[in-house]
């Protein structure tokens, strides 16, 4: 055992991530959102931008084969994992118990199915597919900051000003929920498999300073069908996002709708604008 772990020292993160998969027979695959990170460097950007001590629970999901679980075992009191494929917990809970860290809670689930466990910080190379519905599940709990590696472009719509290209339903849904920051780029060849998009990391704070609820989701998901056209046109065309109802009563509905919005293009309405046509809308619909 010692032999194995001075290896381990004396080996990159890269020849080590392969090695371990290979001696287990594992081939990942890209369209599950398996792509590992094999930078050493990222990886200790990682961890610092966690800034981790004794008390901190940690949330991580898609762990892998714990690239970032063991380090974060070593600073964190406790860490949550949560690993969907059982030939990776496995491999998982057996470096865990290799490396003698026992604080580490390693649920074999789904994400999105599964409730999670108390936490106060989230540390995570999240599988890229399940992006957006995971970031929302995040937010329905209360937590101190995630360190999230999101695909690049998703990143940039996180926090994208109005009217720019990358301004989006996910924009104004996080405007309202949370602080978004993005501290780092990460290339393709910091993976493996490289994926075929550049990767960030990004900082989520959140904050609940106004209540988002799910006609103000379903609002934005009708808007932002045809970010381009006028709003109360978007909303003409796809008003069944947010409730069922006849063309004429559609018409009518959106008579009501305040002009200056109704006439704005989508991508340039301000979150705040679009909460208020939100909160017009369901006073109409009562």
């Amino acid at each position: 055992m010692k032999n194995k772990k001075q290896h381990e020292r004396n080996v990159s993160l890269a020849q080590e991530t392969k090695e371990i998969l290979n001696s287990h027979g594992i081939r990942l695959n890209r369209r599950l959102g398996q792509n590992y990170l094999i930078d050493d460097f990222k990886r200790k950007k990682i961890l610092s931008f966690a800034d981790l001590n004794a008390q901190d629970t940690v949330l991580e999901i898609g762990p892998g084969i714990g690239t970032l679980t063991i380090p974060l075992a070593r600073k964190a009191g406790k860490v949550v994992t949560i690993e969907q494929d059982p030939r990776i917990a496995d491999i998982l809970a057996e470096r865990l118990d290799a490396e003698g860290l026992h604080n580490v809670e390693l649920i074999n689930e789904d994400a999105l199915k599964v409730d999670f466990p108390y936490f106060n910080k989230i540390v995570a190379n999240l599988p890229y597919q399940i992006s957006s519905p995971l970031t929302f599940k995040f937010l329905e709990y209360d937590f101190e900051r995630g360190i999230l590696m999101y695909q690049k472009e998703f990143a940039r719509r996180m926090n994208a000003p109005v009217g720019s290209k990358h301004y989006s339903r996910l924009s104004v849904m996080l405007h309202f929920q949370a602080q978004v920051e993005l501290l780092d780029h990460v290339s393709p060849q910091s993976f493996i498999p490289p994926p075929k998009v550049d990767s960030a990391v990004v900082k989520l704070t959140p904050q609940h300073d106004v209540k988002v609820d799910d006609f103000f989701s379903s609002v934005c998901r009708a808007l932002f069908q045809h970010r381009r056209k006028k709003a109360r046109k978007a909303l003409k065309e796809s008003f069944h996002e947010i409730a069922p109802r006849s063309k004429e009563e559609i018409k009518e509905i959106l008579q009501g709708v305040d002009d200056d919005l109704g006439e704005e293009r989508v991508f340039k309405l301000t979150p705040t604008q679009i909460m208020t046509l939100s909160n017009s809308l369901k006073e109409i619909l009562k």
